[in-house]
């Protein structure tokens, strides 16, 4: 091969994998919080949903490398329930239900990673663990309406798109304002 035809190769190459870079893990879009992929840390720095967002695609939340066990797991269980209707009470009676209401949703979950030993209403989630956000996971709670953002990404029972109910990941962020956030010791 001629050196002009090997440089207009790798050329095409090199074009090829920055536009495979940009585009992210497993399809991530620019709208997936932090840029889709990890912000460089200081040498020893332990990455979180600061800087390392997880990564959502076809609905699954895949948790950023280097995460907590406690936070695949929380993930893990999460995903398993994201396709569940939103039936009022549900995980109330049992972990294991065919829907799940927010407080269910957020307490299966949680519990999934041994953070919590029994379900728990929204307005008992407002005084469960320790104040302020987490690194890791954050539950926002009040008297109406629980929430939780783990490694950048929100499990919710709201703003599902149209026709659709039930415990999601979603990338957008929404107002805390009048929730009281709350987090796993630790985490």
């Amino acid at each position: 091969m001629s050196p002009a035809k090997f440089q207009k190769g790798g050329q095409l190459a090199a074009l090829l994998f920055a536009l495979a870079a940009l585009s992210g893990p497993r399809g991530a879009s620019a709208d997936i919080p932090w840029g889709g992929g990890c912000a460089p840390v200081a040498e020893g720095a332990l990455r979180n949903a600061g800087n390392c967002g997880a990564t959502l695609a076809g609905g699954e939340a895949f948790p950023p490398p280097g995460a907590p066990a406690a936070v695949k797991q929380v993930m893990r269980a999460a995903n398993e329930i994201r396709h569940r209707p939103y039936v009022w009470g549900g995980g109330h009676r049992s972990w294991l239900s065919h829907g799940y209401d927010c407080s269910g949703a957020v307490s299966y979950a949680l519990h999934g990673a041994g953070l919590l030993g029994t379900t728990m209403v929204s307005g008992q989630l407002e005084h469960w663990g320790e104040a302020g956000a987490g690194r890791w996971i954050s539950v926002y709670a009040n008297r109406q309406h629980v929430f939780m953002v783990v490694a950048g990404l929100r499990f919710d029972t709201r703003g599902n798109p149209a026709g659709v109910s039930g415990p999601r990941w979603h990338r957008a962020s929404v107002e805390t304002q009048k929730f009281s956030a709350r987090h796993p010791a630790a985490l």
